[in-house]
């Protein structure tokens, strides 16, 4: 039973190793010129705003995107499972995806409406 598992385990094995070993040696052989450019926190393109001593508040819509991007995508591989049994279910799973879509439909013009979209 256990050879069975072989495969996967050595996969595993040789994915942790590459990724160690490619770790390590960008640390040893990348470039180590910083500059005042590099040390500033990346906001998509969008020139920096200027940040008060010592910290301050920082724009959260960057986050509220990515946290909404991630919502719909784990929303959207809901439909994978459902359309790979499709024949087995019959109708009632083609209501109940039905409903499903309606109501990602919903939110999302919900978010679109109250401007959780608009990048400025």
């Amino acid at each position: 039973m256990g050879d069975i598992y072989l495969p996967i385990l050595l996969l595993g094995a040789l994915a942790f190793l590459f990724a160690g070993f490619s770790t390590t040696m960008a640390t040893f052989t990348g470039p180590k010129r910083h500059n005042r450019a590099k040390s500033e926190p990346y906001e998509c393109g969008v020139e920096p705003t200027p940040q008060q001593e010592g910290g301050g508040r920082f724009p959260i819509k960057y986050y509220l995107t990515a946290m909404l991007f991630i919502v719909f995508d784990i929303e959207i591989v809901f439909l994978y499972p459902w359309a790979v049994a499709f024949d087995a279910m019959g109708s009632f799973a083609v209501f109940e995806i039905v409903v499903f879509i309606v109501t990602v439909l919903c939110v999302y013009v919900f978010v679109w409406r109250r401007g959780g979209l608009d990048w400025d």
